[in-house]
């Protein structure tokens, strides 16, 4: 099968629906409000189908036909819901809610209905997919085996993400959540991710696309400003629906930018999508549902918020070479109040993806960043998705900084400590230490492997504390210019044979002489 069989399958199921409804149905808005409308006369409208309200200036508004019931449709206004009025003419297109898609999409920011609002002209696509898709099948997927690296060492050495998982980003608010995703995006860079799983290494090729879900347009503006700084723009798309917009678009926003993944995938494809948040499109989905009349479940939220959230995730996924071999890798962001992840739409979310990454408030406070609470998180995909590399580097490093948390307890109520537990704190702190790092700041596979190699081995334990912060960033300036040679081995062969090993453990010792402690 040809992998662009999948978009082509996509197109036909448009053009059937497209020619099932080539008939124009007339109705009358019956009431209107809270961004809703009922309407009265659309007997074979189809659920999910796009519908056409005429205003009195002339203009249309559009709105998605969600309830179907006997007498009446209950209908999601995606415009200006000031100018629907109660009896006006409302009309079916014929076509479901679907996406503009395309390359020239890449680089651009756009809303959720695909109109281009970054300032730089409309966007010329041809090609529309619908919002609303069934999930690759078990038969057309294979299992996640190639590691998505983030550039952050804590989560590629301890919580690797691979290509097609979905790992949800979770923590209070002001944790650092955004940063991990847009540090993500930032790593993808080419120049700077230059380490592949597959054999043959090259250039990293993983579109990325960033969903803005009811977040402030400012905050938006800086983290696009960002991204065009260090030059991610030329992979990324940004889908936003903002604070100050309709509910209805901050509902849709992550099935648009999910449809953009689906295009890039049914060409074999890589694809990062980051969802930011969960939390503000399950509260937008309460809005439009309750003025709507659907039946509240839990915390007052509607029964099937779960199934809201599990038929965006599902679409994440790694298929296999008959269906092109690409891959969808999802980055759900859930806000936490007071540190309750065991709250409604957290549980619901932490069920449907592949492991989380948790992010604690007393850990931010500290200076520990990333905030990551290392016996919370976890990631269900593991070894799979890291390097052999990395693998015999980090093997160890999740039990010991366990082991140094119930030690540093332990030893805080007396000051008597043998020689072999002293040893275990110094190394904790070092680990606590060399795990930190800045925004904006991701670091290559093989200098991740380089400086945790020096930690697990034991060759940091002569540096002060205090000292490996500026250690760690003189050793990488070090690497760059009087080892390039070693870190071009562990690019290339992804393993620390006997004799690269010898390689770093020499860089090491020769870099230690150098560094004035």
């Amino acid at each position: 099968m040809s992998h662009n069989h999948l978009i082509e399958e996509l197109k036909k199921q448009i053009e059937n629906f497209q020619s099932v409804a080539k008939r124009e149905e007339i109705g009358t808005v019956l009431e209107v409000g809270d961004g809703v409308a009922r309407a009265a006369g659309l007997a074979n409208v189809m659920s999910s189908e796009m519908v056409a309200f005429e205003t009195a200036s002339g203009d249309e508004v559009f709105g998605v036909a969600l309830n179907i019931e006997e007498e009446q449709v209950g209908v999601m206004i995606l415009g200006d819901a000031r100018q629907v009025k109660e009896g006006s003419v409302v009309k079916s297109t014929g076509r479901l809610l679907s996406m503009p898609v395309g390359e020239n999409v890449i680089g651009r920011v756009v809303n959720a209905l695909g109109t281009a609002i970054d300032g730089r002209g409309t966007l010329a696509v041809k090609d529309f997919l619908p919002m609303e898709k069934v999930a690759p099948g078990v038969m057309t997927r294979q299992s996640v085996h190639q590691p998505l690296q983030t550039g952050i060492k804590a989560i590629d050495a301890l919580i690797p993400i691979g290509r097609g998982q979905r790992e949800l980003i979770i923590g209070d608010r002001q944790t650092g959540k955004t940063a991990i995703a847009i540090d993500t995006i930032i790593n993808q860079k080419p120049a700077q991710n230059a380490s592949r799983s597959d054999a043959g290494g090259g250039a990293s090729d993983v579109i990325c696309i960033y969903v803005a879900i009811g977040q402030k347009e400012s905050k938006v503006a800086r983290i696009v400003a960002e991204l065009e700084k260090a030059g991610a723009m030329e992979y990324t798309s940004v889908v936003v629906a903002g604070v100050s917009e309709p509910a209805a678009l901050s509902f849709i926003a992550p099935y648009a930018g999910c449809t953009l993944a689906e295009y890039f995938l049914a060409q074999g494809k890589d694809v990062l999508v980051v969802y930011d948040d969960l939390s503000k499109h399950a509260a937008a989905y309460r809005q439009i549902s309750l003025i709507l009349r659907r039946p509240p479940g839990r915390e007052a939220f509607p029964g099937d918020v779960f199934y809201l959230h599990s038929r965006l995730l599902e679409r994440s996924a790694k298929l296999n070479a008959e269906n092109g071999g690409g891959s969808i890798t999802a980055l759900p962001i859930i806000e936490t109040q007071a540190g309750d992840v065991s709250a409604y739409i957290p549980t619901n979310v932490i069920s449907i993806t592949d492991g989380q990454i948790y992010l604690e408030s007393d850990l931010f406070y500290k200076g520990i960043r990333p905030a990551l609470n290392v016996g919370l998180s976890v990631s269900r995909v593991g070894g799979s998705a890291q390097i052999k590399a990395m693998k015999q580097v980090a093997g160890t490093l999740r039990l010991d900084l366990a082991q140094f948390r119930e030690l540093e307890a332990f030893a805080s109520f007396g000051s008597d400590l043998d020689e072999k537990t002293r040893q275990q704190l110094e190394r904790g702190r070092r680990g606590i230490e060399v795990l930190k790092q800045n925004q904006y700041a991701p670091l290559s596979v093989e200098h991740e492997v380089a400086i945790l190699y020096a930690l697990t081995r034991g060759l940091l334990d002569t540096v002060p504390v205090e000292k490996i912060t500026d250690w760690e960033v003189c050793f990488h300036k070090y690497l760059d210019t009087q080892a390039t040679q070693v870190l071009e081995k562990i690019r290339t062969e992804k393993i620390l044979s006997p004799e690269v090993e010898e390689m770093l453990k020499k860089s090491v010792e020769n870099f230690q002489k150098t560094f004035a402690v």
